[in-house]
């Protein structure tokens, strides 16, 4: 397939929305540093402190204007995979009589936007908005999504004004690598917004650089720099950013063109060269990203017989589809890329081999007048998702040429999202045998998020329902070992299980690709789904 051709394909179902004054923008006063962003969602995220819309809503939703317990270093060691750092805990340890309870000591001197002080009743008041559902301040989208991404999380307690414990349900030695999931917004907003969090989206506050003074629904959120910000080496440089949802590809490149925005996640591919020689900045850089199909392994499904799911993964020609993304992705034949100490010695490699596709296939019962069923649902853009029509339609065409009858459901992301946090019997699952949802790997917490036999829908992430004894028994040893070469080889061996398991169809590695106008300067990426705003000038 031609690249021209491959980029055409799909356009239909994924319509761009109508450009021109799309953006609304109000003029920027005589001097003001402001820096416009593109997103790639259909919507823009919540805005009460735990946004919606995937990584793409934390990158800009979140980490500039609300801050974790344990955050993510993105400006530091940019050529390697980030690492944690302290936020708004500066320092924590685990409990040595109870390996449960993990001891964390507050920032000092931290004060979330509305003046409102940064101490453990504010920590405690968050934990009870995300899991005690008799709390006024309980929010459920909010709720629904913390408790999916630390479902480590048991119980809590305050020791002091500056002290809190945290308990798990069981050893969890990546216990503060979750916590980075979990953003805290200020309790004072929601008493004066009289207990109503659509009102506090509206006028939310935070810790972070950033602090949002403007929200319109569907078209964009305003943040300006928070010149009170705790940590002087992170002030932000710009005086306001402006987000807009733009998920059609080519509108987000008409709009970057144009002049109406200075950044676009994600462009066209086959855009690439144009825009480089028009002077634009294509910034990319590996990070930890997989773009999968997860497998089903409900009852019925094809793809609890082990040989259907190699065969599958047998059957894709990635370098072809690396090909026609221009360089944008690499292929994955596994979770992790072979270069990571994760990646171990797998048995299986994954390279394109349709012969062996159609013979794994033939012993699994099936040939040419006996394909398998396989309906696999995406969305139409979302955060990491690419461009996913496109992407399966090649995809279909390699599957149904070894022997699969594959059906593709385009969802709106949000929906998506809704499906794979859905039970295995919920109608949002649309009866589907795989989900093509990007996911992340920065660390043990996401291997026990996805994977894990107990962590299931609605609560879990496992949306495929795969349990594997020897894979879970690895993980659970993970949460004891506090050793990060004997935590390396753990996971070296899970990473093996998985690639001869193959319970999810193991296809692309995203290179994070965004386009930045000429004039935006000192962006250093971070190998990570978040970035650091703060150091970005505009010239």
């Amino acid at each position: 397939m031609k690249r021209r051709t491959f980029f055409q394909t799909g356009l239909a179902a994924a319509t761009a929305a109508p450009f021109a004054g799309m953006l609304g923008l109000p003029a920027m006063a005589q001097g003001t540093q402001r820096l416009r962003i593109a997103m790639t969602l259909s919507d823009i995220p919540t805005t009460t402190g735990m946004p919606s819309q995937g990584g793409e809503g934390m990158r800009f939703a979140g980490y500039p204007v609300f801050e974790p317990l344990v955050a993510w270093n993105l400006r530091e060691d940019t050529d390697r995979r980030a690492e944690t750092m302290p936020g708004l805990a500066k320092s924590w340890e685990i409990d040595p009589e109870d390996n449960t309870r993990w001891i964390f000591n507050l920032r000092p001197d931290v004060a979330f936007h509305d003046g409102t002080l940064w101490n453990a009743d504010a920590a405690i008041w968050n934990l009870e908005r995300f899991w005690d559902e008799d709390s006024p301040q309980f929010e459920v989208a909010a709720a629904g999504t913390a408790q999916g991404r630390v479902s480590q999380m048991s119980s809590w307690e305050k020791i002091d004004d500056m002290t809190i414990a945290l308990i798990t349900t069981a050893p969890s030695s990546y216990f503060p690598q979750a916590l980075t999931q979990l953003l805290f917004a200020s309790p004072s907003k929601f008493e004066e917004k009289g207990g109503d969090w659509g009102q506090v989206g509206q006028d939310p506050a935070g810790t972070g650089p950033f602090r949002i003074t403007n929200v319109v629904p569907r078209q964009s959120i305003t943040m300006q720099k928070n010149p009170d910000y705790w940590d002087p080496a992170r002030m932000a440089q710009v005086d306001e950013i402006v987000l807009t949802p733009i998920p059609d590809a080519n509108t987000r490149l008409a709009a970057l063109r144009s002049g109406q925005v200075d950044w676009i996640e994600v462009p066209p591919p086959d855009a690439i060269p144009g825009l480089e020689a028009a002077g634009f900045e294509i910034s990319m850089k590996t990070y930890p990203h997989i773009w999968p199909h997860i497998f089903s392994f409900n009852e019925g499904s094809p793809f609890l017989d082990k040989r259907v799911r190699q065969a599958a993964n047998y059957a894709i020609d990635r370098e072809g589809l690396a090909y026609l993304m221009n360089g944008t992705v690499r292929p994955a034949s596994g979770y992790v890329p072979p270069e990571d100490a994760w990646y171990g010695s797998p048995t299986q490699d994954y390279k394109y081999d349709p012969d062996r596709a159609r013979e794994l296939l033939a012993e699994a019962g099936y040939g040419p007048d006996n394909k398998v069923p396989m309906k696999v649902l995406t969305s139409s853009s979302g955060s990491g998702q690419l461009l996913p029509v496109q992407m399966n339609q090649l995809m279909q065409q390699n599957l149904n040429e070894v022997g699969f009858a594959c059906e593709i459901e385009v969802l709106e992301w949000g929906q998506l999202i809704n499906a794979f946090r859905a039970e295995k019997d919920s109608p949002a699952r649309e009866g589907a045998d795989a989900i093509n949802m990007s996911l992340s790997f920065p660390g043990p917490a996401e291997w026990q998020r996805w994977f894990h036999g107990s962590n299931l829908p609605p609560v879990g992430s496992n949306w495929g329902y795969w349990q594997n004894e020897e894979f879970d028994a690895l993980i659970d040893q993970v949460g004891v070992t506090f050793d990060p070469e004997e935590v390396d080889a753990l996971l070296a061996r899970a990473h093996e299980v998985l690639v001869e398991e193959a319970p999810w169809l193991f296809v692309v590695h995203d290179m994070n690709p965004r386009a930045l106008a000429p004039n935006v300067e000192d962006f250093d990426p971070a190998q990570s789904w978040y970035q650091d705003f703060t150091g970005i000038r505009m010239g």
